[in-house]
């Protein structure tokens, strides 16, 4: 829902924010006019968040794409929507309770014919098919409409017709000349239709007028983080929402004098990314929950060897097949403790967008400074919304990646006791003779398999506690809003956004409300308890089912770890992402009891 003013029917406004919901089906191409204009947003100054649903069936069905635009901070793709853009009957009975009062309804008068005049909704009937027939010729009402819908909200928000037919002519500039053509045609249509006594609307200048931004997916982002930190290898198998990942990392890694390679399936694909870190490079694998559990014995098998390589979890509905279009934060169990035995990795996640990028390399770094595997939980939200944020600078944390085959002295030991595990690639030298093993097997200081009891205890001990070393030095997360008070808010993952803008309504109604998020999630950082002394309660709030105990996957974590019964749960499994009023009403409630 908008901050400030919000569309109504009256002459030109100037806006803050505005939520506009296109509702039709997959084949509509309702997803490529949110990302257009979410495109738009990164080059006019604009802060955007996009959130949409995908059928998981290949024939398709009902779809939305929601687009939150706003001249200062985005934190949430929008609880309701200013304006619905309705193609069908469905669409308009499905989403119209999602307008808010006194909002606007676009819809098709070709395919709409029952009309509910109430909450004061301003109707709006344009025949979308038939005007993109006119001006397309033929039979293009199934391919133009779209194009014909974003040239309508070009006019009516004023936003930068320009800039946005040049974002047109550069996605279809590779195809043949007439789908440019058409798709223009369409695209100045809607822009010069007629559209009412609505008036128009514009936003205002806004606080990144100075700023070179950008606008893209978390998938996008993460490919970007991946390549910046110095992974030069990836291997891995196809799954929803995973494989925009590992299609850019196909595409991309061959400029970098990379290797990727699409497995038979998803345990020979973690194998192979093994095989790549033994062999002294920094490797990625990745895939969704049900590939995760695919994977586990050969990420034992890292942990186990020591092996630096980089896992992504873009997590799903769950579990089985489940909701593979939905989100869920469902894996934070299975990513710490998901294999066979005391198996320590390191567990990230990041926060929005625009983190996707920085987890990446700070995996890269953890990977190589602990000597372990680094899982990324990223999630389907983060991974297909939208959002603009500034450029990263990657001549500031480019990793160009060397590969050491330097002579190793006549001490080199691979598993010292007393320090972190450093490999020696095949083809380093040994001055002392002696080459190490890699093995699966529990080893002694050289690698080579040991079946004593004692060496076990302290290969186990020395795993571990290079996690415990890493706790003490991470950072403590800083806490927004009220530093003390009445509730603490503890998120992780996609509901960054969320959680922060409830902080923002609770405190307004005068509550003593803060909030942090944990993007270390195993190990978490040391001293989260002198955090959570300084509230009466702390509420976790998560996409995972509150269990046969009553608590969320990290709020269970947290009670282990810190012993403290004031921790709670909010928690969901609707495949739908945290809407503001649901973390607000939950809050309260908390406070009342």
């Amino acid at each position: 829902m908008s901050t400030t003013t919000s569309p109504s029917a009256s002459p030109t406004q100037t806006l803050r924010n505005a939520v506009i919901r296109l509702a039709g089906n997959s084949q509509d191409g309702i997803q490529s006019i949110g990302g257009f204009l979410a495109r738009l947003a990164g080059r006019t100054a604009k802060d955007v968040m996009t959130y949409m649903t995908i059928p998981s069936t290949i024939s398709g069905g009902p779809s939305i794409f929601q687009l939150h635009l706003g001249s200062g901070e985005v934190l949430h793709p929008g609880d309701e929507s200013d304006v619905l853009v309705a193609f069908y009957q469905h669409s308009y009975n499905d989403h119209l309770s999602a307008l808010r009062d006194g909002g606007i309804c676009i819809y098709d008068s070709g395919e709409v014919a029952e009309v509910k005049h109430e909450r004061n909704i301003h109707h709006i009937g344009i025949p979308i098919n038939s005007a993109t027939i006119e001006a397309i010729g033929g039979s293009a009402r199934d391919r133009g409409k779209n194009m014909f819908v974003l040239g309508l909200l070009t006019a009516v928000f004023q936003l930068d017709r320009e800039k946005l037919a040049g974002i047109i002519a550069r996605q279809f500039g590779k195809k043949d000349e007439s789908v440019l053509r058409n798709a223009m045609l369409a695209f100045d249509a809607g822009y010069a239709y007629p559209i009412g006594d609505i008036g128009s609307f514009h936003f205002d200048e806004g606080e990144h007028k100075d700023e070179h931004r950008l606008s893209t997916d978390g998938n996008t982002l993460m490919t970007m983080g991946l390549i910046c930190a110095g992974v030069r290898f990836g291997a891995a198998y196809p799954i929803t929402p995973w494989s925009p990942i590992m299609e850019q990392l196909r595409s991309e890694l061959p400029k970098y004098g990379g290797i990727y390679v699409q497995a038979e399936d998803e345990l020979a694909a973690v194998s192979i990314t093994v095989g790549a870190a033994y062999a002294g490079h920094l490797a990625v694998t990745g895939s969704s929950g049900p590939g995760l559990s695919l994977k586990m014995e050969a990420l034992s098998y890292a942990s186990m060897a020591e092996l630096p390589i980089i896992v992504i979890n873009v997590q799903r509905g769950g579990p089985s097949t489940g909701l593979p279009t939905s989100v869920e934060q469902s894996d934070l169990l299975q990513a710490i403790y998901g294999s066979h035995g005391d198996c320590p990795r390191i567990v990230l996640a990041p926060q929005d967008v625009e983190d996707c990028f920085y987890i990446a390399l700070e995996a890269g770094k953890l990977a190589r400074e602990y000597s372990c595997p680094v899982i990324i939980l990223s999630d389907q939200a983060l991974s297909s919304r939208i959002e603009a944020f500034t450029e990263p600078d990657l001549d500031k944390h480019w990793v160009e990646p060397l590969l050491d085959l330097s002579d190793r002295p006549e001490d080199f030991k691979p598993y010292p006791l007393d320090q972190v595990t450093r490999h020696a690639p095949p083809g380093s030298k040994m001055l002392g003779g002696r080459y190490p093993h890699v093995t699966g097997l529990e080893h002694d200081e050289w690698g080579h398999p040991s079946g004593s009891p004692k060496m076990h205890q302290r290969m186990t001990d020395k795993r571990r506690n290079k996690l415990v070393a890493l706790a003490e030095k991470l950072p403590l997360p800083e806490i927004y809003g009220e530093q003390e008070g009445d509730v603490l808010l503890v998120g992780w993952g996609s509901s960054y956004g969320p959680i922060k803008e409830s902080v923002n309504r609770l405190r307004s109604e005068g509550h003593k409300v803060g909030s942090v998020n944990l993007r270390h999630l195993h190990p978490m950082p040391a001293k989260l308890d002198g955090i959570f002394a300084k509230f009466k309660k702390v509420v976790v709030v998560e996409l995972n089912d509150s269990g046969v105990y009553g608590y969320g996957q990290l709020a269970m974590l947290l009670r282990a770890k810190l012993a403290d019964p004031k921790i709670q749960s909010l928690c969901k499994t609707d495949g739908l992402g945290f809407r503001i009023r649901e973390i607000v009403t939950g809050v309260e409630k908390v406070m009342a009891d």
